[in-house]
C-alpha cells in the first residue's frame, strides 16, 4: 500500500499521489560541454530515466542550460531537466532567467546555501524564482552537508535532557527537521505545497531506512529516495537495492535514483538499469520482458543455456523501443531459459514461453512450452535462432 503523498508535476512527469514511481538519474559531464551533456542526457532518457539532473555550478553552466534544452527538443526528447544547485544557485538563477525557465525543477540543499540571515535570504530568493517560473523544487538534505547550526542546537538541547538520545538519533531528527522546516519556509514564501519534493539522503542503508520511515510519517510531500553515495559495482547495487526495496515495499517513495560510482569506462546508464530492475523485481512497474534462467550446476552439459539466455535477454531489450507501441503489454512477458531436466520443464511451463535445454546424459533435444503446453521440440545447431523465432511469433500472436 503506497503512502499517500501530494502529486507534483515536473514537466510532463507526475511524481507522487499514487502515480508510478519515477526513475531519475544525473549526468557526470561538464555542463558547459553542451554536446557531451546532450549526448548523455539522451542516453539516460533512452535507457529509461524519466528525469535527468544536470550540474549548474557556474555562470558558463547556467548559460549552457537553454542550449542543452534546445538540442534535446530538436532530437524530440522532452525529458525534464533538473538543475542541481549548491552555494550560488540564487545568483545564477537571478542572472540567467533563460536557465531558470529551461529547467523543470530546481534541486537545492538548505545546508549549502549559507548561514543565519544570509541563508534565509538566499533560500527566499531561490524560492521566489521558482514561484515566478512555476517550477517544482526538491529540497534535498544530505548527511554530509547538514545545517551545522541546526545540528549544534539540537545536540545542545539533547544534552540537557535527563536521558539524552543517541547522537545518531539526533542527527536523523536533524535531517528531517531541516527538510520540513525548509519546506514550510518555502510555502510561506509562496511556493505551492504541490511544487515541493523532499529528500533526506544518507550513505548508510539502515540510516536511510529509519529516516525515511520517520519522514513519511511526518509529512505528505512527495519523497525522493536514494543513497547519497551508494558506491561502486556490486557494493553500490546491493546497498541501493537493500535500502530501497524495504522502503518501496512499505509504500514509501515516489521517485528514485541509484547513485552508483561508475566503473572505469562503464556507461552512466548502468544506474538507470539498476533502478528499473529494482522496480520490476518488486512488481511495482514493468519495463521489459523478464528472462528467467537457471544458474547452472554439474548437471548442465555446456554453457549453451547461458549464451541463449543472454542472447534472448538482449534481443528483448533492444526490441522494446519498437515493440512498446506495436505490441502493448509485451513488457509483462515472462521467458524461461533452463539448462536441464530437473527444473527445466516445470519452470518453462510456469512462464509464458520457455525452453528446457538438455543437460548431461539427456537426449539432445529442447522442448519449448507456450502457456504451459509443449508446442515444439528444437534440436540441432540452430536452437538459439529457432527459439528466438518462436518467441517473436508468440509476441505477434499475443500482443499484436
Amino acid at each position: 500500500m503506497r503512502k499517500k503523498t501530494t502529486t507534483v508535476k515536473v514537466g510532463n512527469v507526475l511524481i507522487g499521489g499514487g502515480n508510478p514511481i519515477v526513475v531519475q538519474s544525473m549526468t557526470n559531464t561538464d555542463t558547459t560541454d553542451v554536446i557531451a551533456t546532450v549526448k548523455q542526457c539522451a542516453e539516460l532518457s533512452q535507457a529509461g530515466s524519466e528525469l535527468v539532473r544536470i550540474t549548474v555550478n557556474t555562470e558558463e553552466a547556467a548559460q549552457a542550460v537553454p542550449k542543452i534544452r534546445t538540442q534535446l527538443e530538436k532530437m524530440n526528447l522532452d525529458v525534464p531537466l533538473v538543475g542541481d544547485f549548491h552555494f550560488n544557485g540564487h545568483k545564477l538563477l537571478s542572472k540567467y532567467p533563460d536557465c531558470a525557465q529551461a529547467l523543470e525543477k530546481y534541486r537545492i540543499n538548505p545546508g549549502n546555501i549559507g548561514r543565519g540571515h544570509s541563508r534565509d535570504d538566499k533560500f527566499a530568493q531561490l524560492i521566489d524564482i521558482a514561484v515566478q517560473n512555476d517550477k517544482a523544487v526538491r529540497i534535498g538534505v544530505n548527511w554530509g552537508s547538514l545545517d551545522q547550526e541546526l545540528m549544534a542546537r539540537m545536540m545542545d538541547d539533547n544534552n540537557h535532557l535527563s536521558k539524552p538520545r543517541e547522537t545518531t538519533d539526533v542527527m536523523h531528527d536533524a535531517l528531517i527537521t531541516s527538510a520540513l522546516d525548509s519546506a514550510r519556509a518555502a510555502e510561506k514564501q509562496g511556493l505551492a505545497h504541490n511544487k515541493i519534493i523532499l529528500s533526506c539522503k544518507m550513505s548508510g542503508v539502515q540510516d536511510l531506512i529509519k529516516v525515511y520511515q520517520d519522514l513519511s510519517e511526518r509529512c505528505d510531500y512527495a519523497l525522493h529516495l536514494g543513497l547519497t553515495e551508494a558506491g561502486m559495482g556490486s557494493k553500490g547495487i546491493v546497498s541501493s537495492t537493500s535500502a530501497l526495496a524495504i522502503l518501496l515495499q512499505q509504500g514509501i517513495g515516489d521517485t528514485i535514483r541509484i547513485s552508483l560510482t561508475p566503473e572505469p569506462g562503464e556507461p552512466r546508464t548502468k544506474e538507470v538499469q539498476v533502478a528499473l530492475e529494482i522496480l520490476q523485481a518488486l512488481e511495482l512497474r514493468t519495463f521489459t520482458p523478464t528472462v528467467i534462467a537457471c544458474p547452472g550446476c554439474g548437471r548442465t552439459s555446456s554453457d549453451t543455456f547461458q549464451h541463449l539466455a543472454k542472447d534472448i535477454q538482449h534481443y528483448l531489450k533492444t526490441s522494446m523501443p519498437k515493440w512498446q507501441s506495436q505490441y502493448p503489454g509485451v513488457e509483462n512477458l515472462n521467458v524461461a531459459v533452463m539448462g536441464c531436466v530437473v527444473n527445466g520443464p516445470g519452470e518453462s511451463k510456469h512462464a509464458d514461453i520457455g525452453i528446457s535445454l538438455p543437460g548431461n546424459g539427456e537426449k539432445p533435444v529442447a522442448p519449448v512450452y507456450e502457456d504451459g503446453v509443449k508446442t515444439v521440440t528444437l534440436k540441432g545447431d540452430r536452437i538459439a535462432e529457432e527459439f528466438q523465432t518462436v518467441v517473436t511469433k508468440y509476441i505477434e500472436r499475443h500482443y499484436g
